[in-house]
């Protein structure tokens, strides 16, 4: 029984495909087949249902528990290698986090604290709902986890709150919102707004705002882009509801201004998350442990405010600003001539 052999079984299940799963291993889809039908033999009992092809068809239940062994065992051998790198000063792997799609502006700030360290990590992050996330967690494929501490059904985890989370509104920064830096639930429920989709989380959070002050409003857009909704203020003269933290990315908002959401005022703890237990990965750890000391010295806050962007109101402005090219169709950009 060979470490090989587990992978090669692991493979299968996460790609669930015999022939996506050899070129992942970078070996042949014939060699694959035996190493898994060594393991068998020498488990001796059958670890998939057997089908025509190279579809994947499922595990017997001697298979379910074989696997969720196989991945312990793969999880604490690669755990066993970073540590030795670790004590050696050269850790080399991978950090592999799992986060809400409303949390892509902080993660490179959490990140940051682990490359500063250890700039040979390389950072494997994956946007997931909770439920793939506990998964995750629990087959060790993830060290750790991003997500909202009130909401996340992850099990008995370890757990450390980060930040808290607060909603804003993003408008066009027109002359009917120019002498204004905060707005009600029931005045957003009258804007013509983009939203997310009603099955995200963030969505449903916020639905239940608008419920408790009475109103149920229609969007004019929805979509599982943040981003993309915030393009639909900046060129389509809508207005979307956004975290906070997003208006802390230079450089995004020419002709929007975000203005706070008063009435009630509502937020979001955020937390990080990892695995229970004896088995802690050194990444994990390093993360971890880099976060408490982000903590006592202040918190995230303190780094985001440090970092805020250009707000150019265009309603001041008698007329649009020149690009710095200007473009033809047929003919090179020629930039535009600069005096000091």
């Amino acid at each position: 029984m060979f470490l090989r052999q587990f992978k090669y079984l692991l493979a299968v299940v996460d790609e669930e495909h015999f022939g996506r799963a050899a070129d992942r291993c970078n070996v042949t889809q014939p060699s694959l087949s035996v190493g898994i039908k060594q393991l068998e033999l020498e488990i001796g009992v059958p670890i998939f249902l057997r089908g025509r092809g190279q579809r994947f068809h499922g595990l017997t239940p001697e298979g379910e528990r074989v696997v969720k062994w196989a991945r312990n065992v793969v999880g604490h051998c690669e755990a066993m290698r970073d540590e030795i790198s670790e004590m050696r000063g050269n850790l080399s792997g991978r950090l592999r986090m799992g986060a809400m799609p409303s949390m892509s502006p902080v993660l490179p700030v959490l990140l940051q604290l682990v490359r500063k360290q250890h700039p040979n990590v390389v950072m494997d992050v994956r946007f997931l709902g909770n439920d793939a996330m506990k998964a995750g967690l629990n087959n060790f494929s993830l060290d750790a986890a991003l997500t909202y501490l009130d909401v996340a059904d992850l099990g008995r985890r370890n757990s450390l709150k980060i930040y808290t989370e607060k909603l804003c509104i993003l408008v066009p920064d027109t002359e009917e919102f120019h002498d204004r830096t905060s707005i009600t639930w029931q005045e957003v429920a009258d804007l013509p707004l983009a939203m997310l989709r009603p099955a995200l989380h963030e969505r449903r959070f916020v639905d239940t705002i608008f419920e408790q002050v009475g109103r149920q409003p229609i969007p004019r857009v929805e979509s599982e882009s943040i981003l993309h909704l915030m393009f639909q203020v900046q060129f389509g003269g809508l207005c979307t509801i956004i975290p906070e933290h997003f208006t802390r990315m230079p450089g995004l908002h020419r002709g929007t201004k975000a203005l706070q959401i008063l009435d009630p005022v509502v937020s979001q703890d955020v937390g990080l998350f990892w695995a229970e237990g004896e088995l802690m990965t050194p990444i994990a750890n390093i993360l971890v442990t880099a976060v408490k000391d982000l903590n006592r010295r202040g918190g995230l806050d303190l780094i985001l405010n440090e970092v805020r962007p250009e707000s150019p109101r265009s309603w001041q402005t008698s007329a649009p600003s020149e690009p710095p090219f200007s473009i033809e169709l047929g003919r090179s950009p020629k930039p535009n001539r600069v005096t000091a």
